[in-house]
């Protein structure tokens, strides 16, 4: 069975509590403290800031809570030892909107008597200095800042509350700068040894100032931490112009662990990149605005073996160029790749005998994790967005293979806060204050719908539906303003990415996607609010998807030869797979959607809208074979075209050219995992999203493969599925949880052993054969 690609989860010490109100917790937010007023430019660096807290703990003490905000990145220690929530905190978020807060419990790390403890701010979005989107001008830009509480209760009952405040001392540490995006500059000379030690004399330390209260509301932090996973180390290392590359064998994300022996003021250089051209290292899809992105430094200190690791920053990279080092010192040893990501529960795995299958599984979970870092991104190098539309694509295949949901639920809380007046969204979020104009629509802000929609399907979680009702009304609210008078909607992104499209646009018209996905937005907003019984909310939703598809079948359909306007793969796989389309004309439709595939010699020829839906409407429609086939075939375009060329992860694009026009890590082309798991594997859990008890298995066993190998824990339990062939002959075997009710469904002509094609779910081993 297919091994997942992270090997264990990250061992956070943060007390995350499930549904605990927020309004019961005392949020220490007037106690902000900073080191001074100074923030980071491009042009001009101020180092991370340490600050060390004294206080005293009384014999009989029973529990110690720590609740803390660093704006934007912190680093914990107590009494030397770093008790961090993994790295990156806090979560990344516009203070503007919302200031999460992390809680500790710290009682087994506290002695009687003194202590101390000891936090390094990075900057993380509160002091960017990254140029592109205009990270640099946000409203809130200021010097890095830090609030916390710590609540020492006692046996009798006494309790004590220490908090950030002006007695509390600062420095400055050896990271002389740091950017999310840009990397982290360190010199090793500045070191202060034991500075969060207890016993480290901070007396010459300055006092920390106050610091302005951020403008967000206050919250508890319930989003899973960033990890440190699995460590890749080097698969060939090589000379290049004034340094070494080190291949590391894949693409991912996380930062470089240094080891080394240099001399006082030895300079190292590490830029991250992802690709290599006609021997040359390619910069153009990382490098943006003439920034030194993605590159670290590093100056040794010359007292020995010295290690090192980035503490505010992470990158997207499968290579790293190293300048600065001896041929000596080029050894694999030198670094180590360590992945990071947002800590994610595993269920699900999924492997077969077809190798290219598994690769582009393998590659598609790769592209999941390197994209998850507190929430959906775009890429891990020159973006790190919260690019909202992405989020929309890549919804199902996450759920399959792990459980993103209580991150979502975070996420979306800054999505409901970044509404505008009126009701619109930024296709970017956080966001620098841009993307409310461009970068958005129907087709991206569908976010709102199908993570509340898909988290209730696949996970039971009403929370995120409950939390999603008055922003979801509004969101329909603001469609109806951005109808035309046909009655038809068009703004904002389409079918992004197109295969045939020059350049990043869409062969298929804008008005086409948008009213189309804008039906399937309703609709499952009148899913939703049934959920949460707020029936007047969804006549409104079911009456505005009934209005939109009458006027889509009137100034967008032709009804005679069952098609649509624009009539390209996507606009006839969308009106299939959203329904609009009736049962009558699908035959026609289907008919037409294959001639379609025919003149592109059984290619693929959408955008990443239509490549969400394209190989699920074959599937569901009896041509498993043909979707499967136009995935893995090795000839351009194709999923296994970009295998061959050397892919690890899935690409921006799947043009031909050389090098592609985007970059080499999304996860917004990645339903096929979603689409094994479906169609090979069979499983298809809470089909009509009324039951999560609810599980079918219809798999497709297509020519291309003889063996699967599928797990998926849903909430009731885990679930297993094994097929293989004989001759013949398949043997099906399944395991299922008690709770789970449902159907065996067979297609094709295959039948169980009593002539049947459908059975009871239950767990066991059946023969099936083809009369």
């Amino acid at each position: 069975m297919f091994t997942p690609i992270r090997p264990g989860p990250f061992d956070t010490r943060t007390l995350r509590k499930r549904g605990q109100k927020t309004d019961a917790i005392s949020f220490p937010t007037g106690r902000y403290i900073r080191a001074n007023d100074l923030y980071c430019t491009t042009d001009e660096v101020v180092p991370a800031p340490y600050f060390r807290k004294r206080f005293t703990v009384k014999p009989g003490l029973k529990s110690a809570t720590l609740l803390i905000n660093g704006l934007g990145h912190y680093e914990l220690h107590c009494n030397g030892v770093d008790i961090s929530n993994g790295p990156l905190a806090s979560y990344r978020a516009n203070p503007d909107h919302i200031v999460f807060f992390d809680r500790y419990c710290v009682t087994d790390s506290l002695q009687e008597g003194e202590n101390v403890l000891a936090f390094l701010l990075g900057n993380g979005l509160q002091n960017a200095s990254f140029p592109r989107h205009r990270w640099q001008q946000l409203p809130w830009r200021e010097a890095v800042k830090l609030a916390f509480r710590l609540r020492l209760e006692y046996e009798n009952g006494e309790i004590v509350n220490e908090y950030s405040d002006t007695n509390m001392r600062t420095a400055p540490s050896p990271i002389l700068f740091n950017d999310y995006h840009l990397g982290e500059h360190y010199d090793a000379r500045l070191e202060i040894p034991g500075w969060s030690s207890l016993d480290f004399d901070d007396s010459q330390w300055a006092f920390a100032q106050p610091a302005p209260t951020p403008r967000g509301e206050a919250m508890l932090s319930e989003a899973e931490p960033i990890g440190r996973f699995e460590e890749l180390t080097p698969v060939e290392i090589f000379p290049y112009e004034e340094g070494y590359i080190y291949d590391f064998g894949v693409n991912h994300a996380g930062v470089c662990r240094l080891n080394i022996e240099g001399q006082a003021g030895q300079k190292l250089i590490l830029q991250h990149f992802e690709r290599i051209v006609n021997g040359r290292i390619f910069w153009d899809r990382i490098a943006c605005a003439n920034a030194n992105i993605q590159q670290d430094i590093y100056i040794c200190s010359g007292k020995g073996k010295e290690q090192w690791h980035p503490r505010f920053t992470y990158h997207g990279f499968r290579y790293v160029y190293v300048q600065g080092i001896t041929p000596q010192q080029a050894t694999p040893e030198l670094l180590t790749y360590v992945v990071m990501h947002s800590d994610l529960p595993d269920v699900g795995s999924f492997s077969c005998d077809n190798e290219m299958v598994n690769l582009l599984q393998q590659a598609t979970v790769r592209s999941d994790w390197s994209n998850f870092v507190f929430f959906p991104t775009d890429c891990p190098h020159r973006e790190k967005h919260g690019w909202t539309g992405d989020a929309v694509l890549s919804a199902e295949q996450m759920l399959y293979n792990f459980d993103p949901t209580d991150s979502w639920r975070q996420w979306l809380l800054c999505i409901h806060r970044a509404m505008s007046p009126v009701g619109g969204l930024p296709g970017i979020i956080p966001t620098s204050g841009i993307n409310y104009d461009w970068g958005n629509g129907p087709a991206w802000d569908a976010v709102m719908t199908e993570l509340p929609y898909q988290a209730y399907r696949y996970r039971g979680n009403r929370r995120i539906v409950e939390e999603a009702v008055v922003p979801l009304m509004r969101y329909l609210t603001y469609l109806t303003t951005r109808r035309q008078e046909n009655g038809l909607i068009c703004f904002g992104l389409g079918d992004w990415c197109d295969v045939d499209a020059e350049e990043l646009f869409c062969n298929t018209p804008v008005i086409v996607t948008d009213s189309i996905i804008s039906v399937d937005i309703a609709r499952k907003c009148a899913h939703l609010f049934e959920v949460a019984g707020r029936d007047t909310f969804r006549r409104f939703a079911q009456e505005f998807a009934d209005s939109l598809t009458a006027d889509i079948r009137r100034e967008l359909m032709d009804p005679e030869n069952f098609r649509i306007y624009g009539d390209t793969q996507t606009t006839q796989a969308m009106a299939m797979y959203y329904g609009i389309f009736t049962p009558e004309e699908f035959p026609g439709a289907m008919e037409h959607l294959l001639e379609l595939i025919e003149e592109k010699d059984g290619h693929f020829a959408t955008g990443v809208l239509g490549g969400r839906v394209l190989f699920r409407v074959l599937a569901e429609n009896g041509y498993a074979e043909l979707a499967l086939s136009m995935i893995i075939r090795e000839d351009h375009p194709s999923y296994g075209n970009l295998i061959l060329r050397g892919a690890t992860t899935l690409w921006e694009e799947f043009d031909a050219s050389d090098p592609p026009r985007g970059d080499d890590n999304h996860h917004f082309w990645g339903d096929i995992s979603a689409w094994f798991y479906r169609y090979l594997g069979g499983i298809r859990p809470n089909p009509d999203a009324t039951d999560v008890n609810r599980l079918d298995i219809i798999p497709c066993f297509v020519s291309q493969v003889n063996s699967v190998e599928a797990a998926y824990r849903m909430p009731a339990g885990l679930v297993q599925v094994s097929w293989k062939r004989t001759g013949d002959q398949l043997q099906l075997k399944l395991q299922v949880p008690d709770e789970a009710i449902g159907n065996i469904l067979l297609t094709d002509g295959w039948q169980f052993a009593d002539g049947s094609c459908e059975k009871p779910l239950l767990s066991g081993c059946y023969t099936l054969s083809k009369p």
